[in-house]
């Protein structure tokens, strides 16, 4: 995270957290008009368009009066999305089993980017099977992480939507 982004995140969180969200990433850059992206969603996973309008509308209250930006910029407010970054500890965890890309703030064996299937997250320590083997990465020298757009991470996503949607279903099993 930039220092612009570290520093709008400590500014938001409070409130993100407050109407019941939880902060995923903020990212700040680009062109002449920069753009500021929160990606939030809610404690089970989920964030809808009606969620990113109030999250955004409160935000832009507070960066309205703390000004927190030099000049103009756009403010995104988005849920992760399926093939969503993994930023936190719990994202890791949550994720075991699909395929992620992974990229380290330092060279391992010669390389910074890892692709495969997550295979475990256990003592802050990820396991990804990749073509060339299985690697260990440190939780704390990961750079950037997300999960990879599968069919495999597609159906279990629409399958707990569908589970939210219909607790008293949640075998996913039509009725």
């Amino acid at each position: 995270m930039t220092d612009a982004a570290t520093n709008i995140a400590a500014l938001i969180e409070p409130t993100v957290e407050a109407l019941g969200f939880e902060l995923v990433r903020v990212t700040y850059g680009g062109g002449r008009k920069p753009t500021l992206q929160v990606m939030a969603e809610k404690p089970d996973g989920t964030m809808g368009v009606d969620d990113c309008a109030t999250l955004s509308r409160e935000l832009s209250l507070i960066l309205d009066v703390e000004d927190p930006l030099p000049g103009e910029y756009l403010l995104e407010v988005s849920s992760p999305g399926v093939d969503r970054p993994l930023t936190r500890r719990k994202d890791f965890e949550r994720w075991v089993g699909f395929e992620v890309k992974v990229e380290m703030e330092e060279q391992m064996d010669g390389r910074r980017r890892f692709r495969g299937p997550m295979t475990s997250f256990k003592d802050d320590v990820v396991t990804i099977e990749t073509d060339e083997g299985v690697v260990e990465l440190e939780y704390d020298g990961i750079s950037k992480a997300k999960l990879i757009l599968t069919d495999e991470l597609l159906e279990a996503v629409q399958k707990a939507a569908k589970a939210q949607a219909n607790p008293d279903n949640a075998d996913g099993a039509d009725t």
